[in-house]
Parts: structure tokens; sequence; C-alpha cells
């Protein structure tokens, strides 16, 4: 009787056991799919963290703040400084029509879509990654909306300094300065060799002519300038000096040209323009231009202070004096 009784309780505790054991069990298979889900979770978001930081991006420290800007863009619209990126051979898709328009940079320039900070549209067209202008741009917030934007100040940074910047915004900073280095070198020289061809205190004067004026220009308004006076360490006029201080160049009308030309005139013109006033007696009577010491440049590949440009204003010079 008691064995009966005790067969029914024995069955009932397998059960009770049993259903506790699958119990356990499958409380230890939800643990262990929540602990792989949990796994997964932080897996993908660690993926998703390493994707971003891989992502190719870097933060530029720009005059107005850091910009999160790609490491290595690959479709600049440059619609200031194109010639300091065409210098590091950054990929350009849209730029300036006064690039565009510079001879030294017309075989970079093969499909290259000339555009302003106006027209909106044909940038967005481009889908550019990056997009370089000057802090003067009116819609520069619109810009932004379409690419990180980045916008420099003219004339806050010095000629080499400028394009270092340039070159950090590149990710291209080590070469840029290699290369500044090697030319404040080579300039430097070839300035002291010409001091010692034509004495400490031989001055220049670089003027320009658009047929209806002249100008005369400082230290830091291209067509040479930076190369002559700050690299080359060349006299500057006295005259010059005093009215190109602060404005930085001088207007003034052709028959005062001789009061401002230094022992050598750079002349910066075009060859389509008006150059009549070379024939006349004023012009010719003036001691540089009677000493053949005048140094033709062409204004088109001129105006701007990049490596390309110096490099061929560089070259100019060294021929024109030593040579």
């Amino acid at each position: 009787m008691k064995k009966k009784l005790l067969l029914p309780l024995f069955l009932l505790l397998l059960t009770v056991i049993s259903a506790c054991g699958n119990k356990a069990a499958n409380d230890n298979q939800a643990g262990s799919a929540s602990s792989n889900a949990g796994q997964t979770a932080n897996s993908a978001a660690n993926s998703d963290t390493a994707s971003k930081s891989n992502a190719g991006t870097k933060t530029y420290q720009s005059e107005t703040g850091p910009i999160e800007v790609p490491a290595n863009p690959k479709r600049i619209v440059a619609l200031t400084n194109a010639p300091n990126v065409l210098s590091l051979n950054g990929t350009l898709v849209g730029v300036d029509e006064w690039t565009n328009k510079n001879p030294l940079f017309t075989g970079k320039l093969s499909g290259v879509k000339v555009v302003s900070p106006d027209n909106l549209e044909k940038i967005i067209e481009l889908d550019p990654d990056l997009i370089i202008t000057g802090t003067e741009t009116k819609n520069i917030d619109k810009l932004k909306e379409i690419a990180p934007t980045v916008a420099y100040t003219w004339g806050k940074l010095d000629y080499l300094n400028q394009q270092l910047e340039i070159g950090k915004l590149l990710n291209k900073e080590k070469e840029t300065q290699t290369w500044i280095d090697g030319f404040k070198q080579r300039a430097a020289e070839a300035g002291k060799e010409i001091k010692a061809k034509f004495g400490d205190k031989v001055s220049v004067s670089v003027i320009e002519t658009d047929s209806k004026s002249f100008y005369v220009f400082g230290d830091k308004w291209a067509r040479g300038t930076e190369v002559l006076y700050q690299a080359m360490g060349l006299g500057m006029p006295e005259k010059v000096k005093a009215e190109t201080t602060g404005p930085g160049y001088y207007t003034l009308s052709s028959e005062v040209l001789g009061d401002y030309a230094g022992d050598f005139l750079v002349l910066s013109r075009s060859s389509k323009g008006d150059n009549s006033f070379m024939k006349t007696a004023t012009w010719n009577n003036i001691p540089a231009v009677k000493n053949k010491h005048v140094i033709e440049i062409d204004t088109e590949s001129s105006t701007y202070s990049d490596p390309t440009t110096l490099e061929y204003l560089l070259g100019i010079f060294k021929t024109a004096f030593l040579q």
C-alpha cells in the first residue's frame, strides 16, 4: 500500500524537477541570447564608431573656428585660393573665372567648371566635398549647407603662411613646408647674387598698366612683389614705399613714372593691351629704360602668389638679372 502511494509521489517529484530543469535551461538560453544580443549591439556600435573614425574626416582649425572637413578631399570647389590648391595637385571640380583665365593653370583645369558664389545650383550639381571661399562671400551659410566650407580673409596671412594653411587643409602640410623652406633659400641666394652684381642698394619698381592708368606696387601685391622684396630682399624706391604702405599700390600718370622708377623696372603688361606708351619720350627717358633694365612679365600669369606663380616669376627674375 505504501509502495503504491510512493510511486505517484515519486512521479510527481520527477515532473517538478524536470520542469524546474527546463525552466533553468530556458533561462540560461535566454540569458545567453540576451548576452549575445548585447555583444552584437556593442560590436555594431564599435563598428559604427570605427567606421566614423575611418570615414576620412578631420577637424581643421579655420579662422572662423573648427570645421569638420574631408581628410583627403576629392571634389573641391575653390571660389578663392584655387592656384594654391592646384599647386598642391588638389582635385578641383569648380574654380573661379580668374584662375580659369590664367595661362599657368590652363593645363590643370581641363574639365573643371567655372563657378561663382552666386550660382548655388551649379555648385550643388558638382557635388563637392569641400568648398573654399573668402570671408567676404555673402552666402557662406548657404554654401555650408552644400559641403564643408572654409573661408579665408584676403591678406590676413602672408603669401607663405597662406600656402601653409592650404597645405594643412588638404593634408599636405609637410610637403608644403618643405617647398616653403626650399623656395626661401633659393630666392635669398638669388638676391645675394643680384646684389653682388649690381650693389647692395640696387632698387626695383614693379609697375603695371591697363592701357588707361599706371600702378606701382608695394611688397605684397603679387606681380612678383613678394619674390623681389620679401624673398630676394631687393630694395624699393623710397617714393614707392611712401605711397604704397597701407593701400598696397598707387595709381599714377605716365608723366611721373620716372619719379617712381628704381634701378630696374618690372613691367607687368598684357600683350593684348595698348602699349603705345613704350614709344613715348617720357618712357624712353627713364634711366632704367635707357639702361635696358626693364623686365617684362605677363599680367595674366602674374596676379597670384601661389607656388606655381612664384616659381615661374623667380625663374624670370633670375634669368633677367643674372644672365
